[in-house]
């Protein structure tokens, strides 16, 4: 294929079953025990699932429900967003440290090519790639698993081959005997439509696609995607390995366990979803002049209402009253079962004047800046009762055939995150610190613990609730660096117990 070419090198490092690992690190009484993480309700979907738990057919983007009756022994935990974005950080930092040129894909992979493995041999490319997996893991405690080759598309498939927790290097002469067997559906770009025509012609697998002309291929696949798929069929694969785009677009959608029949409801439920969205804005330093509001009904009915501001803001009470009065338009007959909000339009900053414009009923009207409007307030937290909110951002352009959906991508309902950012993050959905936002469960001051929340006992130390109920609250302390932990019950009430940062179970404070 292309063994007389020179020895370009791409290497893709992928987090072994991201979320799910986390947790067990974290939470050493679950090693290796299978756990899903995801939202618990009704219509709650798998974010991550750990190998012990993929053995019985669970998997991510599975329904809770269907996993948990193929896996009824795990543990479900909802997941903690800005636990995953500080490992997340740290491993692209490692990944940075080995290579100047980087392109984070999502939370947990990403692609990287080293200007010192350019020409070198295949023992030399396995040497980096074993000292960047021993790295990563040395800062983070976590597996990884990293292929090689002389492409992305190479790279991808071999990083797949490695796992879990292992490393493939594919040498440029024997790309044809690693890529003739695969199914084309490994082919980034090939879907379910365009593998039926394939399959239609007798073509089912990678080293078919490649025997075929290049004529008959743009024939069935068309010229431009035919071109390019004929060509990564044939382990010719140029695209470069460069940083993603700013996003263009950040998003929050929520999926309720039950419909949405008042619009009371429905305005709860838009606050919620906007301070999530909020809280990546002004975590990207940004501010947004589009807000839009989607809306779908029990019967897939999908509306959605658009509306551009005269400039950008990141008050959190002018973005919520614009969404509130998209959802009155955008909602129609029938219960509510999606609601989603998106900014755009971005700006790097709010516009240095006195006044800020503000709608009313009347349409925009100025109002001073930072004086006090209607809507809830930029700290307060919300909740969505019964519901699973998935938080997006949208990368500028289109993503390259590299980004295709991972593992711990989300599905419509799931309780996950996709993060397309430069810095391969996840948008967060829950506070750095103190209580994250639950959008399962509805608050209830007389049962203020579920399942999954950390805790601090000035005694115990660092722990996380496995049960509460009836007044009482049971406790397993532990955190990474502890090992398995004893458990506690303790008073639901005791006011030694607090809300702690998920974060600590992996790294104390300093």
């Amino acid at each position: 294929m292309t063994s007389d070419r020179p020895a370009r090198w791409v290497l893709h490092l992928d987090m072994d079953a991201f979320f799910a690992a986390v947790e067990q690190l974290t939470r050493p009484t679950l090693a290796r025990r299978p756990v899903l993480v995801g939202g618990a309700g009704p219509r709650g979907v798998v974010a991550g699932a750990s190998y012990q738990a993929r053995v019985f057919g669970a998997r991510s983007a599975m329904p809770m429900g269907q996993a948990r009756r193929r896996c009824p022994h795990a543990t479900v935990l909802p997941p903690r967003f800005p636990l995953y974005k500080a490992i997340s950080d740290e491993v692209m930092g490692v990944l940075g440290e080995f290579s100047p040129v980087l392109e984070p894909v999502s939370v947990d992979e990403a692609f990287l090519e080293p200007p010192v493995l350019a020409g070198a041999p295949p023992a030399r490319v396995e040497e980096f790639g074993t000292a960047l997996r021993a790295a990563v893991r040395e800062r983070t405690g976590l597996p990884a698993s990293v292929g090689a080759g002389s492409g992305k598309q190479i790279a991808k498939i071999a990083s797949e081959l490695a796992k879990p927790d292992g490393l493939r290097v594919v040498a440029h002469a024997e790309q044809s005997a690693v890529l003739g067997p695969l199914p084309v559906r490994s082919l980034w770009g090939i879907g379910p439509v365009s593998g039926e025509s394939l399959r239609k012609i007798g073509i089912e697998t990678v080293g078919q696609l490649a025997a075929m002309d290049s004529r008959e291929v743009a024939g069935v696949l068309g010229s431009a995607m035919g071109t390019e798929l004929h060509r990564l069929a044939r382990g010719i694969d140029d695209r470069p390995v460069a940083p993603r785009g700013a996003a263009k677009q950040i998003s929050a959608e929520t999926t309720f366990d039950t419909d949405l029949t008042a619009m009371t409801a429905v305005h709860d439920a838009v606050e919620a979803i906007c301070v999530a969205v909020h809280r990546r804005l002004v975590a990207d330093g940004r501010a947004a002049r589009t807000v839009t509001v989607k809306a779908r009904t029990g019967d897939f009915t999908t509306h959605t209402r658009s509306e551009t501001t005269p400039f950008p803001s990141r008050e959190l009470s002018t973005l919520t009253a614009v969404a509130r009065r998209l959802a009155d338009g955008a909602v129609g007959e029938g219960g509510i079962r999606l609601l989603g909000v998106s900014v755009s339009g971005f700006g790097d900053e709010p516009p240095l004047a006195l006044f800020d414009a503000v709608p009313s009923a009347q349409g925009w009207r100025a109002a001073p800046a930072g004086a006090q409007r209607d809507g809830p307030p930029g700290g307060a937290e919300h909740e969505v009762p019964g519901g699973s909110t998935t938080v997006t951002e949208r990368a500028a352009g289109p993503a390259p055939a590299g980004a295709s959906a991972g593992e711990e991508t989300s599905a419509p309902g799931a309780v996950a995150v996709v993060a397309e950012s430069p810095a391969g993050a996840p948008a967060e959905d829950a506070p750095a610190t103190g209580r994250p936002l639950r959008p399962d469960r509805a608050p209830d001051p007389d049962r203020p613990w579920a399942a999954g929340d950390d805790v601090r006992h000035p005694e115990h130390g660092h722990g996380w609730v496995q049960g509460a109920g009836h007044g009482r609250v049971t406790v397993r302390f532990e955190t990474a660096l502890t090992g398995p932990g004893r458990t506690r019950t303790l008073p639901a009430g005791d006011p030694s117990l607090v809300r702690a940062d998920p974060v600590h179970s992996w790294r104390p404070p300093a």
